[in-house]
């Protein structure tokens, strides 16, 4: 089916911007599961960009049904502007940087202080019910997903611990941890939600910027455990030794971070 891009979805918290709509072929009347995505010009169509380079999740959804029998998912990507650190920043987990020497500077290159708790709030107030009015999908949490990399990665790490009675799982690539280093992975860890209703995707590879993640993923970790997740069970941590911060790799794996946070396995 083709990609619809919605353009007039107004919103009272954030600026507006376009919203992307994927959905699988030949479903008939079937309801679907959705996946929200951040960044959503990266998602599917390269012209968007200026190498070429996207995730191709259409793609990857498909070879899923074609290998699983999985009916599919519905992808809803919400384009990013130039709020974007603003908006992804995990705003309650950043107010305790604000008495760390380096707050200001944050601040400077964020273009100003988090806002993601209205990002966060137009796409569970305002996107999710227009896509439920208008497409086939199965809104119940156990059916309704948010994916993202980098800055992407924390704000879904966010939106399901600020939203858990919305999002079952949240896929998490390439976290950008080193914006807030170990304050921010300790104040998002505080925010977990009990296991038993959730799956947590976390990865990273050895290149460019996500050379830096290792040990704040590792802390990460250590949280999850101590929250009573089971690795391989409802979160996952994978290294992608040689890959690098960018949607080439992300493209690569980006089927294996579905199988696992919507089908409930490896892919």
């Amino acid at each position: 089916m083709p990609l619809v891009r919605h353009t007039t979805i107004t919103s009272r918290y954030v600026p507006s911007r376009p919203v992307d709509v994927w959905t699988p072929a030949a479903i008939g009347d079937q309801r679907l599961p959705v996946i929200y995505m951040h960044d959503g010009q990266n998602l599917f169509d390269p012209a968007l960009r200026a190498d070429g380079e996207v995730w191709a999740v259409d793609r990857a959804i498909e070879r899923l049904r074609a290998e699983r029998g999985w009916p599919g998912a519905i992808v809803v990507g919400i384009w990013c502007t130039d709020r974007r650190w603003r908006e992804y920043a995990p705003q309650q987990p950043f107010a305790a940087l604000r008495q760390t020497r380096g707050w200001e500077g944050i601040i400077e290159r964020m273009g100003g202080e988090p806002v993601s708790d209205m990002y966060l709030a137009y796409l569970v107030e305002e996107i999710k019910p227009f896509i439920d009015a208008h497409y086939p999908t199965l809104p119940d949490q156990a059916n309704t997903f948010i994916m993202g990399s980098s800055m992407g990665g924390l704000v879904s790490l966010y939106g399901l611990c600020r939203y858990p009675a919305v999002f079952h799982g949240a896929g998490c690539l390439s976290t950008h941890w080193p914006v807030g280093g170990n304050i921010l992975v300790d104040e998002l860890a505080a925010l977990l939600p009990p296991p038993g209703r959730h799956r947590f995707y976390f990865d990273y590879g050895t290149v460019g910027l996500d050379a830096e993640y290792e040990p704040f993923q590792q802390r990460m970790d250590e949280w999850m455990r101590r929250a009573g997740y089971q690795h391989g069970h409802d979160w996952i941590t994978r290294k992608f030794p040689g890959a690098d911060h960018n949607e080439a790799a992300w493209r690569a794996r980006v089927a294996e971070v579905i199988a696992f946070v919507a089908l409930g396995g490896d892919k």
